[in-house]
């Protein structure tokens, strides 16, 4: 139950990021958006999930995984109701807003409770794998359950389908995970909150706004600065200022907490060439519709699936290193393949195989890296290591997508600047794979360690 509950919610999280893309013609045209307007729709959700992610891994700690999961899940669906009843396109941006704080606190707590309630080797690996997998078909099957939703009832069902899951999963997280502890009685690290927040904040944001204007404009380097600005004075809040930081600096003197999170950012940017590029690659060069599109990425989810449990499994017996090289060779000859598609492509043998390969290689590497990452961190820390991990996974997104999307618009051809995407994402793969070998050689996924804050040598 306590596993069902981690990876719905996961689900439902991811879900919701993509689910909303079928339906803004629709919400547009009801509403009254703007184009510009209508992004933050999209980007509202987006930057608030990823600035918050660390802010709600700690609370989680704190204030206890249980308490903050519940809290997560009702600002979640409350927002939702309210975002599905909109009827201004303020009410309905700022409704978005809001569901991805309930997010960033519902996705770190998942991972606490992962890793504080399986603490056995193989029941941890099965786990992880259980819980990855569930993100990515959340992912996949937003365009298809928001096409059927928008069609078939109204755009507001995109946001009015949380409400009953949410009311479900709340009480599931009240009774499973009854007699959970309550988190410990410590303040929260108030500037370490602002800073650390408004920074991945302002750093996200300012990348977005590249999709509308060059790197070197005013709109990007303004935030971008600043949030490194605010970043650079919350590490030293948290190294010299914090009686109880935030975000405890000690926890990167665990090598797999820093090598792993610096593959998962380099991770986020695979991801988003596999989902996002591919489909645009799928609509823009073939002139697949966004439903057929999908559907056109529904075996390589499946495939992710398949592989991410299968991944779990073997983990245990090969180690994390092995894992990550083999997900890395799928890398390079899926991302290699596909860099070779073009208008005259076939589906089944220049699209369907090599996105098979990459989801075979996602499948191998984001719940390793997980798992990995979140694995013998102390239980009093076990939040704001997920939320470290989530938000190194969705800041390499946001900028891989920035980036991504200034290579596809170098080429002079859409088949062209795709392609190019592509190889680029094949050498994020081979950077994994280089990166990997500053992991510990036999880690191992153990027990995570209940040791208090002041425990200055956590293992």
């Amino acid at each position: 139950m306590i596993l069902a509950l981690a990876c719905a919610s996961q689900f439902m999280v991811i879900l919701d990021a993509s689910i909303v893309n079928v339906a803004l013609p629709s919400i547009q045209r009801d509403l009254g958006f703007s184009s510009t307007g209508l992004a933050w729709v999209v980007n509202g959700y987006l930057l608030t999930f990823a600035g918050f992610m660390l802010l709600g891994g700690r609370a989680a700690d704190l204030f206890g995984h249980r308490r903050m999961l519940a809290a997560g899940l009702l600002l979640f669906s409350a927002a939702s109701l309210v975002g599905g009843l909109a009827a201004d396109p303020a009410v309905l941006v700022a409704a978005r807003i809001v569901q991805g704080m309930g997010a960033a606190m519902l996705a770190p707590a998942t991972l606490a409770v992962i890793n504080t309630h399986f603490t056995e080797e193989h029941a941890r690996a099965r786990a992880f794998g259980a819980w990855s997998a569930s993100g990515g078909v959340g992912g996949m099957a937003g365009a298809v359950a928001g096409g059927a939703l928008t069609t078939g009832l109204s755009w507001r069902w995109v946001f009015l389908i949380n409400v009953p899951i949410g009311v479900v999963l709340i009480v599931v997280a009240m009774t499973s995970l009854a007699g959970v502890r309550s988190g410990r009685r410590e303040s929260l690290d108030l500037t370490g909150a602002v800073t650390g927040t408004a920074g991945l904040a302002a750093l996200i944001y300012g990348v977005m706004q590249s999709a509308d204007h060059g790197w070197t404009s005013v709109p990007v380097v303004v935030p971008i600065v600043a949030g490194l600005l605010l970043l650079a004075v919350f590490t030293l809040v948290e190294a010299r200022v914090a009686t109880r930081p935030m975000m405890p600096l000690r926890l990167f003197r665990l090598r797999k907490v820093a090598v792993g999170n610096g593959m998962l950012l380099l991770f986020g940017g695979i991801a988003i060439a596999m989902w996002y590029f591919t489909s645009l690659f799928l609509q823009n060069v073939l002139g697949y519709s966004a439903l057929r599109s999908g559907l056109g990425q529904t075996p390589a989810a499946v495939t992710f699936v398949v592989v991410a449990r299968l991944a779990s499994a073997l983990l245990p017996r090969t180690g994390v290193r092995r894992l990550i090289l083999a997900g890395s060779a799928f890398f390079l000859a899926g991302f290699g393949w596909l860099a070779q598609a073009g208008a005259d492509t076939g589906y089944l043998t220049g699209i369907l195989w090599p996105t098979l390969l990459v989801a075979a290689g996602i499948g191998l590497t984001f719940p390793t890296l997980m798992a990995a990452v979140t694995a013998d961190v102390p239980e009093s820390d076990a939040g704001i290591v997920g939320g470290l991990a989530n938000t190194a996974s969705q800041v390499g997104g946001s900028i891989g997508l920035a980036a991504l999307t200034t290579a596809a618009g170098r080429p002079a051809s859409l088949a062209d600047g795709y392609d190019l995407v592509f190889l680029v994402a094949a050498a994020l793969g081979a950077a994994i794979a280089v990166v990997s070998a500053l992991l510990p050689r036999h880690q191992r996924l153990t027990t995570p360690v209940a040791s208090g804050p002041s425990d200055p040598h956590p293992r």
